[in-house]
């Protein structure tokens, strides 16, 4: 294959998973606007219209490994369509649900394997292993602002559906266009890295062992823990919070929006630096700015500009940590199971997520502000800046040789 086609193929790749991460992380940022419509018409709680999209964070980290398992044995392509009829089934199973325990059986349990299956880890690392080396933090960043470009694409035509067509016909549509996903993984035709000599090759439980016993693995384990702590915390308690402050409820929106926005930004630019720099010192660098961010923003009055410009400053760091945490995965333990090994990675991120949005609700119950919370979130990113100190960066692992 000539120099031209290799360029093309890639840049098809590329423009396809981008395309396949933003509709899935689209339609499951979409959710959070049914709570009204449904709740009313359904006579629900709106906590257990909550606890079902909680539920689908948790069930998300706990079977990204094993969507990240059957990626690294069959390869991205499958698992990707296969999540695909899965997203199709679980929003059509919402739309169809007329009891609340129904309705948390499809857009918790089904649509947690799902997203696991369809989502960015299985992608990413898709990505990783058909492209070379030189290319890969590029691509992790683009697959990585490919989601907060669903998010600007689906979240607003749903809402217009919402109001033009009702909750239930806009389901159905996003059943239909769910399936789109399953062209879209068309190209990520990743296969498992040949063998070197059948003796030789590590295993899934060699790997994973191997993963379990390097501090390096807890470190980026628990320090993904701290990103998604902050991430589902901002993501369900800042619109609250600026309200809160006496600031209008379009603030709050405007601050998630703007989030996204700049997390474009973000995540490009970290993918670049991640291909020139120290992805240790990055990670270091990322969580320790959003310490000093959120204490900044604790110590100034809260008004529509600094609401906005610490969204902006958040929204650079918002998802920033994923292109060098994935590089230190591959780095450190390489791409034959990566797919699996960032799954359990992604893992920490997702309980995490649920502790940020859990806990953020009971301190607010409990104590009348978020004052707690805000500190709670400014030492969490202390200890994974630190954490991040010891983390190995090696050199690229050489890729296997067939035999």
């Amino acid at each position: 294959m000539t120099d031209r086609h290799l360029r093309v193929a890639a840049g098809t790749l590329l423009v396809t998973a981008v395309l396949c991460a933003a509709l899935a992380m689209g339609l499951r940022q979409s959710f959070g606007l049914f709570l009204a419509p449904m709740t009313t018409a359904h006579a629900w709680s709106a906590s257990g219209f909550a606890f079902a999209i909680a539920l689908q964070v948790l069930l998300n980290g706990v079977f990204s490994p094993v969507a990240g398992q059957l990626a690294d044995r069959f390869g991205g392509r499958a698992v990707v369509a296969g999540g695909a009829l899965l997203y199709a089934a679980g929003i059509l199973g919402m739309a169809l649900s007329e009891g609340l325990a129904l309705f948390t059986f499809f857009a918790g349990l089904v649509m947690g394997a799902a997203v696991s299956a369809a989502g960015m880890p299985v992608i990413i690392a898709s990505l990783t292993r058909l492209l070379p080396a030189e290319q890969r933090g590029r691509a992790v960043g683009l697959g990585t602002a490919g989601s907060s470009f669903g998010q600007f694409l689906v979240v607003p035509a749903a809402g217009f559906g919402i109001a033009g067509l009702g909750w239930e016909t806009t389901l159905v549509l996003m059943a239909g266009v769910a399936l789109l996903m399953i062209p879209l993984a068309w190209p990520l035709a990743d296969r498992p890295a040949p063998k070197v000599a059948a003796q030789s090759e590590e295993t899934a439980g060699q790997a994973l062992s191997r993963a379990f016993r390097t501090p390096t693995f807890w470190f980026l384990f628990f320090g993904f823990f701290v990103c998604g702590l902050h991430v589902s915390f901002l993501t369900v308690h800042l619109p609250g919070f600026v309200h809160s402050c006496g600031l209008p409820v379009a603030v709050g929106a405007g601050a998630i929006g703007l989030i996204g926005l700049f997390n474009v930004i973000g995540s490009l630019g970290a993918g670049e630096i991640s291909q020139r720099w120290r992805r240790r010192e990055l990670l270091v660098l990322i969580y320790a700015a959003r310490g000093v961010l959120m204490a900044g923003f604790m110590a100034v009055p809260k008004t529509t500009e600094t609401v906005l410009v610490f969204s902006a400053l958040m929204g650079l760091l918002w998802l920033s940590t994923v292109p060098p945490t994935v590089a230190l995965v591959a780095r450190n333990f390489g791409t034959r199971w990566l797919a699996t090994l960032f799954g359990l990675v992604f893992l920490g991120h997702q309980i995490g997520g649920f502790t940020g949005a859990w806990l953020g609700g009971l301190i607010l119950d409990a104590t009348g502000s978020y004052d707690l919370m805000w500190s709670i979130g400014i030492a969490a990113a202390a200890f994974a800046a630190l954490v991040h100190l010891p983390v190995k960066d090696p050199a690229p692992r050489p890729a296997a040789v067939p035999a």
